[in-house]
């Protein structure tokens, strides 16, 4: 099979799809592989090391996407790669689509089939190939937003651990998820009073187990979310729905009587955002502000370290590349149940129940199509 890996052109998207060493594998089964010139410096990794592994560089993206039969990206295609799709393609990627209704569109028109990191789903309801960027951006997003806490980045001045005779900050999460966890992880590491909500109460017993009442655990529900960010110099929303729309946790009205300063950090920006007043950002510009908090609603949160990112990714994504590859998508899709969670497109049908709901599209019947 010829598979493509394009350069990136989400802003300041610096990973890459498919490392050396995924190169390699792909090559020993037989497979070409595309790589655009320059896809992997922003994750270091160089042309000359690509080439070594066995791929073929190619300059032009156009050139890349036509001679390709399998795309493979990191996020979602961009409206300059609307044009490339064409319906005898299939594009293995981050989709997003319940956020993305211009996209969804574009799909459907051309018939391409698109095949979703987000959606493929485990029999235990895991997310094989989000968790990584979701461990990723839990843990970043402490970072980011104690940066954004400081005086010069429009936060509040706050140290978020304190220090010896001062307050540390008060951090909450929503969603004890792997990004809620991995949230929870930093904030708690660096010292931070961390309070945690989920509707999960096994998971809360989990967390609760593990941090030995060093944090606080919390059945959420409206008012223990209102009670929690009134108190809140750090928030982190970090709530998901498998394939559809985040749901909105945070109204505009409490947001307006939060602690002047205050910080949220929306990692489900990707899914709509979990505060009403969300907003995708970009790394150029990641913040803005409402009443008098702070918003960061970085979309590719991840690929701001990018030579963690490419090579957590690529080690998820690998082995599901290697069987659309080996077998042929409908093939790999027909002989792996999870892998067949993740189909959102083809030939000009929806195949995502949620992504459906979310534009008011109709789906079809995904077993249907594998008799």
């Amino acid at each position: 099979m010829r598979i493509g890996i394009p350069t990136e052109v989400k802003n300041n998207e610096f990973r890459v799809a498919v490392t050396p060493s995924g190169v390699h594998e792909l090559v020993s089964a037989g497979h070409r592989v595309l790589m655009q010139a320059g896809a992997g410096l922003g994750s270091g990794i160089t042309d000359s090391e690509f080439v070594g592994a066995g791929a073929t560089l190619s300059t032009e993206a156009g050139e890349l996407w036509a001679d390709s039969e399998l795309i493979l990206k990191v996020k979602e295609p961009q409206p300059s790669e609307f044009p490339f799709f064409r319906a005898d393609l299939t594009i293995f990627t981050f989709l997003h689509l319940a956020a993305e209704p211009e996209l969804t569109t574009e799909l459907l028109a051309s018939g391409i089939t698109g095949i979703a990191y987000e959606t493929v789903q485990l029999e235990n309801r895991s997310l094989p190939l989000l968790a990584p960027m979701s461990e990723v951006a839990g843990r970043l997003s402490v970072i980011a937003g104690a940066h954004a806490m400081t005086a010069p980045a429009g936060g509040g001045g706050l140290l978020l651990p304190g220090t010896p005779g001062t307050h540390s900050a008060n951090v909450v999460v929503l969603g004890g998820g792997v990004a809620g966890t991995n949230a929870t992880q930093v904030a708690a590491g660096m010292g931070a009073r961390v309070t945690v909500l989920d509707t999960n109460l096994a998971r809360l017993r989990e967390l609760d187990a593990i941090y030995q009442g060093r944090i606080q655990t919390i059945a959420s529900s409206t008012l223990e979310i209102q009670r929690a960010l009134l108190e809140a110099d750090l928030v982190i929303g970090s709530v998901l729905i498998p394939g559809a729309r985040a749901p909105k946790l945070v109204g505009n009205d409490l947001v307006r009587r939060m602690k002047p300063g205050s910080v949220l950090v929306d990692i489900a920006i990707d899914q709509g955002g979990c505060f009403e007043d969300s907003h995708p950002t970009t790394h150029a510009e990641p913040t803005f502000r409402v009443h008098n908090s702070l918003f960061y609603c970085v979309a590719n949160m991840p690929g701001a370290v990018p030579r963690t990112s490419t090579y957590a990714l690529s080690n998820a994504t690998l082995p599901y590349v290697r069987a659309i590859a080996n077998a042929g998508w409908r093939d790999a899709l027909s002989a792996d149940l999870s892998l067949r969670r993740g189909l959102n497109t083809h030939s000009g049908s929806l195949f995502n129940e949620s992504v459906a709901a979310a534009h008011g599209l109709p789906t079809q019947n995904i077993d249907a199509l594998f008799g």
